[in-house]
């Protein structure tokens, strides 16, 4: 029989009801319960699911982030029926929000993305259900980084969160002849226990002269990462090109070696920018991590490379490994494949989303795709037991929980139910959980 989660006040006197009954019949409970029985909480953690509203088109996620939070046990049960949109605790976000949480998933941190509340930090206790309590004050970072500030929490133990953004300039000689575009980036740090700025700087960070004499660029940068000494902040970069002779933008051009910038942590000073010879293409990802850190090392996903995304692999001397060679078109067996999130388990297996050149064209664009992938092997193999419904989005997706070898992720497309799927990357296996209730032309943007 399906259960369905039920409103939390609802819920709540319901608990409350129970607990003054069970209160009345202490005859039938042991004044000296066996301390050494296990508390059944204690294997369990919080799966936060987050579904992004349509605002103007299906898929858009400009109608707001709601979220809710269920137990790993009910994550994982088939019966369940989850209904984020309906019971769901608003994230505050003018758009669809961009959200991280603790390791055990028991704190959600949220920076509002554009509007007037824009740059503002949150953070929430996790206490199941609709309840998503505020913690500490809030605090903004809008004056450093703008109102849609491109943020993560680096893998730090839950301290620290890295905004940043990049402005450019064209440059023009005395004879208004193009010479360069200059870009400015802003960095700044974030403690997240005391909700308060650690650092900020700004830098123009340079290509090679030829790359600049030829017009290329650093137009976007996202996805900070720490190195293994937490010495050294990676950020990835996207190139952009305008012609020389116009300084009119330039969409036919090489695609020039995927490029990350490394920066001294945590002071953020003396910019560099490092170049894979393997992966060409842009290593800023979008709305999820780009790249974590695996055995010493930080293997990253870059996008729109013309072979195909690879999984590029950053070494402990702060350089890319170049013969370490992961390309997913030829692990798969696919063209243009398209890495749209992914993430590693402890283990060295990670999922992959992505879409590729066989893709259907969806209501709100490309059909996406989960693979398993091994770091170790560079082997993927798309998950079958995931049903891929042609309108099945993920180019938004944001979210994977890792819980020991277990993967969770969110599964739906556009505007119909989805699940919970978990997968077991030790084995491949595939557990189908709690159904999670859709509404017109909206999506589920992962779980956290």
């Amino acid at each position: 029989m399906t259960r369905t989660f039920l409103n939390f006040k609802t819920l709540t006197i319901t608990i409350l009801t129970i607990g003054l009954m069970v209160a009345c019949s202490s005859d039938e409970i042991s004044e000296n319960p066996d301390p050494t029985d296990p508390d059944p909480s204690e294997d369990s953690r919080w799966i936060t699911i987050a579904a992004a509203k349509m605002g103007d088109a299906p898929g858009d996620g400009n109608g707001g982030t709601l979220i809710y939070s269920v137990s790993s046990e009910d994550a994982k049960d088939p019966t369940n029926s989850i209904e984020p949109f309906e019971n769901g605790f608003i994230a505050p976000s003018n758009r669809t929000a961009r959200l991280q949480s603790s390791e055990d998933g028991n704190t959600i941190f949220n920076i509002s993305y554009a509007g007037d509340t824009g740059g503002n930090y949150t953070k929430y206790s996790v206490e199941g259900g609709q309840t998503f309590t505020q913690s500490g004050s809030s605090v903004s970072i809008a004056p450093y980084v703008g109102t849609a500030p491109r943020w993560i929490k680096l893998f730090d133990g839950d301290k620290t969160g890295a905004a940043v953004y990049v402005s450019t300039e064209h440059q023009f000689d005395e004879s208004d002849i193009y010479t360069r575009t200059e870009a400015t980036i802003g960095v700044v740090t974030l403690d997240l226990v005391n909700s308060a700025i650690k650092e900020f700087q700004k830098h123009s960070v340079a290509l090679s002269a030829e790359e600049e004499a030829n017009g290329y660029y650093i137009s976007r940068i996202d996805m900070p990462v720490l190195n293994a000494t937490g010495d050294k902040l990676y950020i990835g970069a996207r190139l952009s090109k305008v012609d020389p002779a116009t300084a009119e933008s330039d969409s036919d051009y090489e695609i020039l070696g995927s490029k990350t910038i490394v920066l001294d942590y945590p002071s953020l000073l003396n910019p560099t920018v490092i170049t894979s010879t393997v992966g060409h293409g842009n290593t800023n990802g979008y709305r999820s991590i780009n790249a974590f850190l695996y055995n010493g090392s930080v293997y990253q996903a870059n996008q729109s490379d013309p072979e195909g995304s690879h999984i590029l692999k950053i070494d402990a001397n702060n350089e890319y490994d170049n013969s370490y060679e992961f390309n997913l078109d030829a692990a798969l067996g696919v063209e243009d494949a398209y890495i749209l999130a992914w993430r590693p388990a402890g283990n060295g297996k990670a999922v992959i989303a992505y879409r590729h050149a066989g893709s259907a064209e969806g209501l709100a664009g490309a059909q996406g795709f989960f693979a398993l992938a091994d770091l170790n092997a560079k082997t993927a193999q798309k998950i079958d037991a995931i049903p891929y419904d042609p309108d099945f989005y993920l180019f938004q997706y944001q979210g994977f929980v890792v819980d020991g070898t277990e993967i969770y992720l969110t599964q739906g497309a556009v505007g119909q139910n989805g699940n919970i799927y978990i997968i077991d990357t030790e084995t491949g296996n595939v557990t189908k959980g709690a159904e999670l209730v859709n509404v017109t032309g909206s999506h589920f943007i992962g779980v956290f």
